[in-house]
C-alpha cells in the first residue's frame, strides 16, 4: 500500500459526514494512510419529492457509485439500509463494520414517550415502513395518531417538533448516536413495536472490485473493519427484502439478531413484517436457525422467511413491487 491519501466518497449531510469521518479514522488506523473526504451531492439530496416517488433511498447511492467507477474516489461509505439489494459486479462490499443500535426512536415535544402522546398526535416520518408499523400498533392499542410524510435532514425533522408543527418525529437511533445527539431522543421504540429497516444501524464500505493491485490491496485492508456477525445479519435481512422484490422504501421491517446461551451464541433469529401504510393489514413472521457461517447460508435464511411471508399474502400489502 502506498502512502498517498485515500479518497473517501461521502454525501454532504451532517449525518453522512459524521459517519464517514468515523470510518476515515478507522481506515487511517488500519492502513497508516491519510484519508480525505470527497463530498458528493446525490439526486436524493437535491430533490424535495418524497422518497417513494423518486425510487426510494437508493437515490442516495447512485452518485457515490458513479464516482467510484469513474475513479474519482477510492471507496465510499453508505448507510447500509440505503443500498439497493442488487450489488454491481464492478463494486464490492469490502466491509460492514459492527452495527450501531438498529432501533427507531421518537423525538417528541415535552419529552413525551410514544404511548403518552395526546389523541390525534401528528407524527412525522418519510418512511412507509415506520408509518405501517406505528399505525398498526396504534390500531391494536387504542391509540389515535396521524402519521405525516416529511423529508429533510435531522435538523429539519426535529425542527418540525420544536416549531410546534408536529408532536413527534421518528428517526434512527444510530444516526443520532453518530452525530452525538442521542440525548435528544425522548423514547426508544422497542423492536417488538417497530422493526427497523433491513440493514438499519449498519454502514457499508464499498470500493472497486479488484481490477488493479491497488484495488486488491485496499479491499484487503478495509476487510479489517468487517464484523462477521453484523454482515451475516444484514445479509439475511437484505436477502429477505430482495426475495420479497421490495425496494428500499417499501413498508418492510426486518431484524436478524443473535440468540445466546450465556456467552455462547447459539442461533440467529430473523424477524420481519410487511404492512399497509395505514396499519390495517400486516404479515409478521420470524424464523430461527444456526448462525450462518457463509454468505449462502445467510441468504437462505432470508429467502426462506420471505417465501413464508409471500404465502401469507405479503406481496399484496407492499403496493408496487420492485423489479
Amino acid at each position: 500500500m502506498s502512502t498517498k491519501a485515500l479518497r473517501l466518497g461521502t454525501r454532504r449531510s451532517k449525518l453522512a459526514m459524521a459517519q464517514s469521518g468515523q470510518v476515515a479514522d478507522a481506515v487511517r488506523q488500519v492502513t497508516g494512510r491519510p484519508v480525505e473526504l470527497v463530498e458528493i451531492t446525490t439526486y436524493g439530496d437535491r430533490s424535495r419529492e418524497h422518497l417513494a416517488q423518486i425510487g426510494g433511498t437508493g437515490v442516495f447511492v447512485a452518485a457515490l457509485r458513479e464516482a467510484l467507477l469513474r475513479g474519482e474516489v477510492d471507496f465510499a461509505v453508505h448507510s447500509l439500509k440505503d443500498l439497493p439489494t442488487g450489488q454491481p459486479a464492478e463494486l464490492v462490499l469490502a466491509a460492514v463494520p459492527e452495527r450501531e443500535d438498529p432501533r427507531d426512536v421518537i423525538v417528541a415535544r415535552d419529552a413525551l414517550k410514544f404511548t403518552d402522546l395526546p389523541r390525534g398526535a401528528r407524527i412525522g416520518t418519510g418512511s412507509p415502513r415506520r408509518m405501517a408499523q406505528l399505525n398498526a400498533y396504534a390500531r391494536s392499542h387504542g391509540l389515535d395518531i396521524e402519521t405525516v410524510p416529511i423529508r429533510g435532514n435531522v435538523d429539519t425533522r426535529i425542527g418540525f417538533v420544536r416549531d410546534g408543527e408536529l408532536d413527534a418525529v421518528v428517526l434512527a437511533a444510530a444516526g443520532l448516536s453518530r452525530m452525538g445527539r442521542i440525548e435528544e431522543v425522548t423514547d426508544f421504540l422497542s423492536v417488538d413495536t417497530v422493526l427497523p429497516a433491513p440493514g438499519q444501524g449498519a454502514l457499508a464500505i464499498e470500493c472497486r472490485a479488484g481490477n488493479t493491485a491497488q484495488d486488491t490491496a485496499l479491499i484487503a485492508a478495509l476487510g479489517a473493519l468487517d464484523d462477521p456477525f453484523t454482515r451475516a445479519a444484514v445479509t439475511a435481512e437484505r436477502s429477505l427484502l430482495a426475495a420479497l422484490e421490495a425496494g428500499c422504501s417499501a413498508p418492510v421491517g426486518a431484524l436478524a439478531d443473535l440468540l445466546a446461551d450465556g456467552r455462547i451464541v447459539k442461533e440467529m433469529r430473523l424477524r420481519a413484517v410487511v404492512g399497509t401504510t395505514d396499519g390495517s393489514r400486516t404479515v409478521q413472521l420470524s424464523t430461527t436457525g444456526p448462525v450462518p457461517e457463509t454468505y449462502e447460508q445467510a441468504v437462505a435464511l432470508g429467502r426462506e422467511l420471505a417465501t413464508e411471508m409471500l404465502a401469507q399474502g405479503a406481496a399484496g400489502l407492499m403496493g408496487e413491487r420492485a423489479h
